[in-house]
């Protein structure tokens, strides 16, 4: 299995994850994929990339901590 590989299982993961209604494991296992990403364009040298991936798990990782504290849930309900 290669690395890419790994990174696609993690995603289909976080895909069935959503699918149950799991939003907290969904993102958990973007952001694991997003990590495995950023190597293999760091490896592939795209930096430019890596940036970009880096800067969408960024955002990734705070909305997870924004649905954690339950301030996401309010701000979704007041739409």
């Amino acid at each position: 299995m290669t690395v890419a590989m790994l990174g696609g299982v993690i995603l289909v993961i976080g895909a069935y994850f959503v699918f149950k209604g799991e939003v907290f494991k969904s993102v958990f296992a973007y952001f694991i994929a997003d990590i495995i990403w950023v190597i293999l364009a760091i490896n592939a040298g795209d930096i430019v990339g890596a940036a970009f991936i880096f800067v969408g798990a960024t955002f990734g990782f705070m909305a997870f901590l924004k649905m954690r504290s339950g301030e996401f849930n309010k701000t979704i309900k007041k739409v």
